[in-house]
């Protein structure tokens, strides 16, 4: 769980975690430098299970993240933020989807929207509509369909993939791209199991003025490396051609705006 000034959240976040019907797990959690009272939040939990770490200086969202991997040495790890709410049953529910599902490397859940204030915001449809693997293989190159922070994924994995700081604000897609180009393929369980808060004044937000451009950034800087490394598929092809047609929309969008 990385954090970093989510002092008005990061209460009920943690104590989401440690109320899960799984119980067996250390929860990492990684202040990025906080100015607010996220620190002291973090310290008034008093449970064996959390291991806090503190980065002296706010070092970025992506840096964190790979921290946090290096840092973690279970099988699984599960990704969280600290101004989500996991319900009771995630982990547990992810755990039996494993379980009974061993070529899983990676899981996902769908997620239910909620507004700063933890009202109902409603659906994102695409998680909804989009669960089973291949559908989420053939989305994928278009748009994202997974809520980062409900994914689980095997430790050994993350560790040799990790988090690109190239991909700013867009560091999950890419992992999904980099990950399905190399066929592997994105699990979900087909129920929300997690609370997804929405804020009006996050970073994705305020950056989707045009968000055919961020798209297609994102997009075009994966295809550009994966076609440096030797790597052109079928996946990493249409992916590129979905990334011109995001510029070409962006471009329509920027002059009738």
């Amino acid at each position: 769980m990385p954090v970093y000034n989510t002092s008005a959240y990061l209460g009920e976040a943690i104590q989401s975690i440690l109320t899960q019907t799984f119980s067996d797990f250390e929860l990492i959690i990684i202040d990025d430098g906080s100015t607010d009272q996220s620190e002291n939040i973090l310290l008034s939990f008093k449970d064996s299970r959390i291991r806090h770490i503190k980065n002296e200086e706010n070092s970025g969202l992506i840096y964190t993240l790979n921290k946090g991997i290096d840092l973690a040495s279970a099988s699984w790890i599960a990704r969280m933020d600290g101004d989500d709410i996991a319900l009771p049953e995630r982990i547990q529910e992810q755990w039996l989807y494993i379980e009974s599902h061993p070529e899983t490397k990676v899981l996902a859940t769908r997620v239910k929207l909620i507004t700063e204030n933890g009202t109902d915001y409603g659906i994102w449809k695409e998680d909804e509509d989009i669960v089973a693997s291949k559908d989420i293989r053939s989305f994928l190159p278009k748009n994202n369909c997974l809520a980062h922070p409900t994914i689980m994924i095997r430790t050994e994995l993350i560790k040799k993939y990790r988090y690109d700081q190239r991909q700013l604000h867009t560091e999950d897609y890419d992992l999904w791209l980099r990950l399905e180009a190399d066929g592997i393929d994105i699990h979900k369980v087909d129920k929300p199991l997690l609370q997804h808060r929405i804020h009006r004044s996050s970073v994705t937000r305020k950056d989707q003025k045009n968000v055919f451009y961020k798209l297609a950034g994102t997009k075009t800087r994966f295809a550009t490396n994966a076609i440096k490394n030797g790597k052109l598929n079928a996946f990493v092809f249409k992916t590129l051609m979905f990334s011109m047609l995001d510029w070409s929309k962006g471009f329509i969008k920027s002059i009738i705006s």
